[in-house]
C-alpha cells in the first residue's frame, strides 16, 4: 500500500515551498494571499477566514496586521453584525491579490502541466473527491490517558 500521507505532505510542503517563494516577489506571503482571496469572496470576521485557511488566531491577527500595515486590507464592523468585525479588502489589496491568484494559478499549472494531459483531469477529479468526501473534515483527536499502574 503507497504511503498517502507521506505523498500528500510532501506534494503539499513542496507545492507551498514554491507559492511561497513566487508570491515573495510581490510581496505576499502565502498567508497574505490566502486571506485576501477569502475576504474578496464575501464579507467574513477573522475567525470565519482562520477557520477556512487552516490558521490560529495568533497566526492569522498577525497576518491581518501585515495586510493593514501593507494597506491591503483594514478591520471593520460589519454591515450585518454590529458586534463582529470583517476583513475588508482596500482597492490595493484587491489588484495585489489578482496578481498574486495568477501567480498561484502558474504555479498550480507548472506543476499539473509535468502530468500527461490524459491523467490530469482523472488527477484533479480524483483529488477533488477525496477532499470533498473522506477527507473533507479534520477529526479532533483526544490524548491518549494511560491505565495508572498499581504500585505493588
Amino acid at each position: 500500500m503507497p504511503d498517502l500521507t507521506g505523498y500528500l505532505t510532501h506534494a503539499g510542503h513542496v507545492l507551498e515551498t514554491q507559492l511561497s517563494a513566487a508570491l515573495a516577489e510581490i510581496g505576499l506571503t502565502l498567508r497574505m494571499q490566502c486571506v485576501l482571496r477569502h475576504a474578496l469572496e464575501a464579507e467574513r470576521t477573522q475567525i470565519q477566514i482562520a477557520e477556512l485557511a487552516y490558521m490560529d488566531k495568533t497566526t492569522m491577527v498577525v497576518t491581518v496586521d501585515a495586510l493593514e500595515e501593507a494597506g491591503y486590507a483594514e478591520r471593520k464592523p460589519s454591515a450585518t453584525d454590529r458586534r463582529a468585525r470583517i476583513i475588508a479588502v482596500t482597492d490595493a489589496g484587491a489588484k495585489i491579490a489578482a496578481e498574486g491568484q495568477k501567480i498561484v494559478d502558474q504555479v498550480h499549472a507548472a506543476a499539473l502541466n509535468t502530468l500527461p494531459t490524459t491523467q490530469r483531469k482523472s488527477f484533479m477529479d480524483a483529488l477533488t473527491t477525496l477532499v470533498d468526501g473522506p477527507l473533507s473534515t479534520p477529526i479532533t483527536a483526544q490524548p491518549v490517558r494511560r491505565s495508572r499502574q498499581r504500585a505493588g
